[in-house]
């Protein structure tokens, strides 16, 4: 992924008005952060910790979304899998919530997707970030299949949120 600055993230949202989008917390460290391993950016707002936002580049152009999590559960204590990466946690998988592009999301309609609680996907299919034991399922595909899988995923879940 190419790097971003801040003001090409808060112009690629598509599911909050531009004054959210203003208003929303976006990483300082965006010149730290390791652009040739990411397929795409996410992170957690620290001041409110149910928001979490991700922006990615398809086509050519950066798309950002904001997103919802719920509360830590008892459920989440149990082991789940990442829709978008595929990796196991064992309470480090969120159902985080878009809000709909446009007047679908206006009108209160969202997707979900289950996805890493860290938004760290991108670090967890090439081996930089370890979630444990028994994390990453053996495969026989290659990184680059691995990789090609986790951004059609996330374009996936990116199209259900802007059609």
């Amino acid at each position: 992924m190419r790097p971003l600055n801040e003001r090409e993230i808060r112009a690629a949202f598509v599911n909050c008005t531009k004054g959210e989008a203003k208003r929303l917390t976006v990483p300082h460290d965006l010149a730290d952060r390791p652009w040739d391993d990411l397929d795409f950016l996410g992170w957690r707002d620290p001041q409110a910790p149910d928001r979490a936002y991700l922006a990615v580049e398809l086509d050519g152009r950066p798309v950002a979304l904001a997103l919802r999590s719920s509360g830590a559960a008892s459920w989440q204590t149990r082991r789940s899998m990442c829709s978008i990466c595929l990796t196991t946690h064992t309470g480090g998988v969120s159902l985080m919530v878009a809000a709909k592009a446009g007047k679908a999301g206006q009108q209160g309609n969202s997707v979900g997707v289950y996805l890493c609680s860290d938004l760290a996907c991108p670090l967890y299919v090439r081996g930089r970030k370890d979630a444990g034991a028994g994390s990453r399922l053996p495969e026989s595909l290659t990184l680059e299949e691995k990789v090609r899988r986790t951004v059609a995923n996330l374009a996936a879940f990116v199209a259900r949120v802007t059609v």
